[in-house]
């Protein structure tokens, strides 16, 4: 019982990882003792990132670009990762894009981009995977795969965003999809569906910029149930708890982190 929540010794992959929710899930990872792979388009970030979240947290965080828009990239990730690791035991997917504009100038580019992203990437890199995932998966010791959805998959989003909410519905059923074949593979699959947090995507929407250190989040946190917007702790602990013991019998859900907003 004392060791439910555990995830050390754990090798996990966090999609987008580099900033913002991603960023926040491998803190918490390495935080508690598993070993991290970040990913991003930037290799530069994705660097950076891995070595400051080393530094910080004392753990193992190792950067590895790629573009989870197309098999291309994903096929060319798989093969980098397969190259250090025989197993994965954590595959979060969270690297996502959205596209803001008016209905009547909404663009294809801005259509293609969020879905091929979004949701080809997710289904695709778990496809790449698979085989590093059964690898040490058994009914005892479970793997598992993590879909970063957005309570916009459930809600009308309250931005002109109009390929991105869609997309997140997507990989809330893509995540039950996954979930019912899966399973039989021991191979546990879960979504979460994140509302505010202090991420360059909302600090855009908001009107900061993408600036999130200057963007006032305790203004936008009041129009929050909550009161405030999601913390690192709160999407950390909700990934910790989805990839760990805790998590033996919970599949193919779609849990929101929000502070209410869905259900207010």
């Amino acid at each position: 019982m004392k060791d439910l929540f555990s995830v050390a010794g754990k090798v996990a992959i966090v999609t987008g990882g580099s900033r913002g929710i991603g960023e926040m899930i491998a803190a918490g990872y390495l935080a508690n003792g598993a070993k991290v792979y970040i990913s991003s388009r930037k290799a530069d970030v994705c660097d950076a990132t891995a070595k400051r979240l080393s530094e910080q947290f004392g753990g193992e965080c190792i950067s590895l670009p790629a573009d989870m828009s197309n098999v291309a990239g994903i096929e060319a990730f798989a093969a980098a990762f397969r190259a250090q690791e025989e197993h994965l035991d954590i595959l979060v997917n969270n690297a996502g894009v959205a596209w803001g504009a008016p209905i009547e100038d909404f663009p294809e580019v801005g259509w293609d981009k969020v879905m091929d992203t979004n949701v080809k990437g997710v289904f695709f890199l778990t496809q790449k995977l698979l085989p590093l995932l059964e690898k040490n998966a058994n009914s005892e010791t479970p793997t598992h795969v993590i879909n970063v959805g957005s309570i916009d998959g459930i809600k009308t989003p309250v931005f002109d965003n109009f390929s991105y909410g869609p997309s997140k519905a997507a990989v809330h059923h893509l995540t039950r999809v996954l979930a019912a074949h899966l399973i039989k593979r021991n191979i546990i699959v879960n979504g979460i569906a994140p509302g505010p947090f202090p991420t360059y995507m909302l600090s855009t929407g908001v009107g900061g910029g993408g600036d999130t250190e200057n963007t006032d989040w305790d203004a936008v946190g009041k129009g929050n149930p909550r009161g405030r917007v999601g913390t690192a702790e709160d999407i950390a602990g909700l990934a910790i708890f989805l990839s760990s013991r805790a998590c033996g019998f919970t599949v193919g859900d779609v849990i929101t982190c929000d502070g209410g907003s869905v259900v207010s």
